[in-house]
């Protein structure tokens, strides 16, 4: 078989449009990712190291600020001004679109991560992966799955190096004494690292590229990961203040999932959101204090962990407290110790059911006595199919109280709400709510029916955004906003199948 082209598309970095081709042959197993990137001479790597000094020195950069996404960007465009200018005095390149592409090698070398930076564009890509210098990089393709590249890092001290760069960013180090890091990008890109000998093939980098706009509810119920009969369900339960709990196994979702319920919230609650790494993105007129924990520095000091920030958070009169994923028995037993109290609590778990999520927080190492769980009133459970790479909510559950043997021990029990078919590949309702209806009845003095409506009217407005192509985080939140200021408002709109206009957002 001669090479089959399955998928061709293109990336602009910097004014530049990269090619990319996805294709399989026979002499490989996997399919491979190929990008047309431009190349450049010895001479104009020399040209380059000189514009690079004379960059550097005209514009001094403080390391703390490069954690600053805000400066980082305006960072980039300054440096892409003064190559502009420096082009023009120093050098006889006249051709523009020989300039972009030394601008592009030249950007990337400042402040970039080379040629990786045209995969951390490519928005069908999910991870990024060096294994060693003698193969090359893979990427995990939304589409494909696992593709071979026809990138490669000639050199083990190259691996090191964007290792090196990105600790620096965040403040910490990788080394031969500290071989492994776990990072972020400015972009909000997961790293991780590691040196040989602790990878012994070679040192390796691997990045979780995340989506660079938020998804939200429109974006799920539009690519099937969710029913907007479910999410009107989830609506009014954030509306009114309930806990839920989202669980699934890795890459399933559990965190984007986690942040499309964040526009749900009214605008005058102080949310306050505490992560190891900022990946949550919130519409940014709620009232939102995002925190994240930091890493002691080599002397062990200056860490701020999890925990320290929940504890922290309490003194902050949150009424919503989102902690991006609990691992430890002290985070578990602060975040049901703040929901028992009266804070609305959210937060993420690793298992992949409603009854394994209960096992997994009653036991060891977690181990919170089964009683608490009566403080969380939904759980979602996500699911990632590993052979076509789509995700969806596998579960919707309530947790019922319930009591058990001799004694009479108290414990929950899931009643699973809805669930997903893989034969049908639906989501569909499984069971009727029993103590989820009756915690909306008692917070909004609303009786059985009136709930139902209340559900049909949400769910005709996400309906509504979805056939309006409104996917823009904000706009979704503002919109859900205007509705609890004014239902009518927002329901006449949908009743008449009228977009909004920009003026009136």
């Amino acid at each position: 078989m001669q090479e089959k082209v399955l998928d061709q598309y293109s990336i602009e970095v910097d004014g530049l449009f990269i090619a990319v081709k996805i294709s399989q042959t026979l002499k490989e197993f996997v399919r491979i990712y190929s990008i047309n990137a431009p190349k450049i001479g010895k001479g104009s790597n020399a040209l380059l190291e000189n514009l690079k000094n004379s960059i550097i020195s005209e514009v001094p950069i403080s390391s703390e600020k490069l954690l600053d996404k805000d400066f980082f960007t305006a960072l980039r465009q300054e440096f892409h001004k003064k190559a502009n200018s420096l082009f023009e005095k120093e050098t006889a390149v006249t051709n523009e679109n020989d300039k972009k592409i030394l601008i592009y090698y030249l950007l990337n070398d400042l402040i970039g991560l080379g040629e990786i930076e045209i995969l951390l564009l490519d928005p069908n890509l999910e991870e990024v992966v060096i294994n060693s210098s003698k193969e090359p990089i893979w990427v995990y393709h939304k589409n494909y799955g696992w593709l071979k590249t026809s990138i490669f890092i000639d050199k083990e001290e190259a691996i090191q190096n964007y290792a090196a760069i990105i600790a620096r960013r965040v403040g910490k180090q990788i080394s031969v004494l500290n071989p492994m890091l776990d990072a972020h990008l400015i972009s909000g890109d997961r790293a991780n690292a590691t040196l040989f000998p602790i990878s012994s093939s070679g040192n390796t980098l691997t990045i979780r590229r995340f989506k660079r706009t938020p998804w939200t509810v429109t974006d799920f119920i539009s690519n099937n990961t969710v029913s907007s009969e479910l999410m009107a369900l989830l609506w009014s339960a954030i509306q009114f203040e309930l806990n839920i709990i989202i669980s699934g196994g890795t890459a399933s979702g559990k965190t984007s999932f986690l942040n499309v319920l964040m526009p749900f919230v009214q605008a005058n609650n102080r949310v306050i959101t505490i992560e190891d790494t900022r990946e949550l993105s919130l519409p940014q007129f709620l009232h939102w204090i995002p925190l994240t924990t930091r890493e002691p520095n080599p002397e062990g000091k200056g860490g701020i962990s999890m925990l320290d920030l929940m504890v922290n958070a309490l003194r902050m009169r949150p009424d919503r407290m989102v902690v991006g994923e609990i691992r430890r028995q002290s985070e578990v037993e602060v975040l049901f110790e703040a929901m028992q109290t009266g804070h609305s609590g959210y937060t993420t778990i690793h298992a992949n059911t409603a009854e394994e999520t209960i096992r997994r927080i009653t036991n060891p190492p977690l181990n919170l006595p089964a009683s608490s769980l009566n403080s969380i009133h939904l759980n979602a459970v996500m699911f990632r199919n590993r052979r076509t790479g789509t995700r969806h909510v596998y579960q919707l559950a309530e947790y019922i109280p319930e009591k058990r043997g001799e004694r009479a021990l108290e414990t929950v029990v899931p009643n699973i709400l809805y669930r997903y078919s893989g034969a049908t590949k639906k989501i569909t309702k499984y069971a009727e709510p029993i103590r989820l209806f009756e915690e909306l009845e008692l917070v909004t003095g609303s009786s059985n029916k009136e709930i139902l409506q209340d559900l049909k009217e949400k769910e005709s407005i996400l309906n509504w955004m979805v056939s309006q192509k409104i996917s823009d985080i904000s706009v979704v939140g503002k919109i859900i906003n205007r509705y609890y200021l004014d239902e009518n408002e927002i329901l006449n709109y949908v009743n008449s199948n009228r977009k909004l206009g920009e003026d009136e957002i």
